[in-house]
């Protein structure tokens, strides 16, 4: 106990020390003709610490009021700009684009050398440009995407199916864990054309993917105290690594028994992801190599489930919460399509009011509502400010999508704002931007928007929905798990 006593008292007491010589470097560097962006001091970020780890970006919304649109957090040797106006974002996402198109690489994306092989954390290089053009030429084009239609087709009718026998044995349903299933076994057959949670186990793999994101979430000292890496002193990359390898003992043998088969004679291609990855590195493994596709899909599995899973609950969520946009939404599908048919994703462009719902709420819960973290290559003048070089750059797209001076009635859940607008989410509207923009976009948002489109198009044209234990919807808790029971229509 006195050893442990004894390692906190030094951390604490290195940290404070870091702390001041790092203010003191700022003090100088501010004489040079530095406009640092205002921010919370040390005591203040502390008293807070508590709320800034449960809800960062809300925190962050609330201590802007404070600071304003541009703020500077200073931790040890961290530097965070977080944005969070429209006139900011656009400098950072479009006019100072190429001079923040870096990222910074949390000490947890080390593990296995991920930020050396990841699209989401390489920097702009040959390699990356090569990922990048093969994500947007290749992985998501809309014509490889209509081509794997048939497999989503597939899972959505044994989503539904599932469903509706839950549907008969009156089951309340886990909007949430119904989400992240569906939307795994979507991914699954769009990159391998095979199930990938029976080789991990269901409960297994959402706990895999809640502990990834959890940790690349969780503040880490190595990043604000670079010394401390070798200790790891929170035991996060070591733990990465170990629920890293899990995953990889599932990609390995799916990859090598994909190789064996294409060398058969006769071999039919899959119009799946891993095969267009596979004739691409034979045509030249310089593009991309065995390493390179199985870390990819580290990224797309472990970053894509989530995000979609969130982004169907959280959408579920408000529609059961305003009745009015549900039976809306649910009449303009029955009328398109017929009451208890699957929404196929060439529907969509027939059924503006369902674009409307999913616009509205990327808008109130976008799924990475700070971005991705972005990283100054120079110092740089935003607004005024000078962000400095090698800061780290977090947008709060929360808090944009929430500001009443950007949106009219930004707290009210209200679908019809989007009709007859041309906002959409690729990243040219600065209003909303729940992908992101430009270069760093993210690259499978095509694939992601049609699955929320079809998913949840599917489920309320096929099943009325009502709370468990006959809860009326003005008493939900919004930030609590959806639980609801499926009725179904047809």
């Amino acid at each position: 106990m006195d050893t442990i006593l004894s390692t906190t008292l030094f951390l604490m007491l290195t940290c404070s020390i870091m702390h001041v010589l790092r203010s003191l470097h700022a003090r100088i560097r501010r004489k040079s003709n530095y406009n640092l962006p205002p921010g919370p001091s040390l005591l203040t970020i502390i008293r807070n610490s508590v709320q800034l780890y449960k809800k960062p970006q809300q925190t962050m919304a609330k201590l802007a009021k404070t600071y304003g649109p541009i703020m500077r957090f200073t931790i040890g040797q961290s530097t965070t700009i977080v944005i969070s106006s429209i006139e900011a974002t656009k400098e950072i996402l479009q006019t100072h684009e190429s001079l923040f198109s870096d990222r910074t690489n949390p000490d947890i994306t080390t593990s296995y050398n991920h930020n050396r092989y990841s699209l989401v954390f390489l920097p702009v290089s040959p390699l990356w440009q090569e990922l990048r053009k093969i994500c947007h030429g290749n992985l998501f084009s809309a014509k490889t995407l209509d081509a794997s239609t048939e497999l989503r087709r597939m899972k959505m009718k044994e989503l539904l199916t599932d469903i509706r026998q839950r549907s008969l044995n009156g089951e309340v349903v886990d909007i949430g864990r119904a989400a992240f299933m569906a939307c795994i076994n979507f991914l699954s057959y769009t990159f391998l054309s095979l199930d990938f949670v029976p080789s991990v186990g269901d409960g297994e793999y959402k706990h895999i993917v809640g502990t990834l994101l959890k940790a690349t979430g969780t503040p880490n000292l190595v990043d604000y105290f670079p010394v401390l890496r070798v200790f790891d002193p929170q035991g996060i990359r070591r733990h990465t690594t170990n629920y890293i390898d899990k995953l990889f003992d599932v990609l390995d043998p799916m990859i090598d028994e994909r190789m064996r088969r294409r060398q058969e004679k006769g071999y039919v291609t899959s119009h799946d992801m891993l095969d267009i990855l596979l004739d691409i590195s034979d045509q030249s493994s310089e593009k991309i190599h065995r390493k390179q596709i199985k870390h990819l899909f580290l990224d797309l599995f472990v970053a894509g489930t989530d995000t979609t899973a969130y982004g169907l609950e959280r959408t579920m969520t408000e529609l059961m919460h305003n009745p009015e946009a549900m039976l809306k939404a649910k009449k303009e599908i029955a009328e398109t399509i017929g009451v208890g048919n699957p929404v196929e994703e060439s529907d969509v462009a027939r059924l503006p009011y369902l674009q409307a719902v999913i616009k509205e709420s990327l808008r109130m819960h976008p799924p990475a509502p700070l971005l991705l973290p972005r990283r100054a290559k120079t110092d740089v003048q935003v607004c005024g400010y000078t962000v400095p070089e090698g800061a780290q750059v977090l947008i709060n797209e929360w808090a944009i999508g929430r500001n009443p001076g950007i949106w009219d009635k930004a707290h009210v859940f209200s679908p019809e704002r989007f009709l007859h607008s041309d906002i959409d989410v690729k990243g040219r509207h600065f209003k909303l931007t729940p992908f992101g923009s430009g270069r760093r976009i993210c690259p499978g948002s095509p694939l992601a928007v049609r699955m929320l489109h079809n998913m949840l198009g599917s489920l309320i044209n096929n099943f009325d929905w009502k709370l468990q234990n006959n809860m009326d919807p003005k008493d939900m808790d919004l930030d609590q798990s959806l639980m609801a029971i499926p009725l179904a229509t047809a």
